[in-house]
């Protein structure tokens, strides 16, 4: 008799113990996840500082034999000093890096009326690490956009959304390139 008035007891506390475990887990999803995005953060970052501490190498290069084109130059300057201004800022980074995209394709077209310049090995050698930069970049750009899709995933799916909106988890913006990026601009190194 007395087992039959602790039974709804037990349903309480069993209901109670399931509830703690599925916070629990949500909860440490939700956190790997997020740790998951930053780590892929971190790869963005580390190639982009291989880029930015790349580009004064080429710049430096081609400013010897392009004295004309400082506009250029500054560009690809300032573009770099917003980058290393952002600090943590997430939104402001992927601003400055896709301002230094721009700047950069506009520095390679400025390249192509210098053949003399294309004819260096040390402009060859700089070239050549820059076209693997730019791949790392795009490696490491597409990994951090699929890990930031899972995240969200996760934080807008009932009922993990209550748990994210419980403990302060919101969505992270994708990288996305600026409009007109998919055109590539004309480079000719001949």
């Amino acid at each position: 008799m007395a087992l039959r008035a602790l039974r709804p007891l037990y349903i309480v506390l069993g209901v109670v113990i399931l509830l703690i475990l599925w916070v629990w887990s949500g909860y440490n999803g939700l956190i790997r996840e997020k740790a998951n995005v930053d780590g892929m953060w971190a790869q963005v970052e580390t190639q982009y500082q291989r880029r930015f501490d790349l580009v004064p190498n080429l710049v430096s290069t081609v400013k010897g034999a392009a004295q004309f084109e400082q506009s250029t130059f500054t560009a690809v300057t300032e573009a770099r000093t917003k980058w290393m201004n952002a600090g943590g800022d997430r939104g402001q980074q992927i601003a400055a890096a896709t301002g230094f995209d721009s700047a950069l394709s506009r520095l390679l077209v400025t390249v192509e009326a210098y053949p003399q310049l294309q004819a260096t090995q040390a402009f060859r050698d700089l070239m050549t690490q820059l076209e693997g930069t730019e791949n790392r970049i795009a490696t490491a750009r597409r990994d951090f956009n699929g890990a930031v899709q899972s995240y969200n995933v996760l934080v807008k799916v009932f009922p993990r959304n209550i748990l994210a909106g419980i403990f302060g988890f919101s969505a992270e913006p994708f990288f996305a390139s600026d409009e007109g990026a998919d055109k590539a601009p004309a480079v000719n190194f001949q």
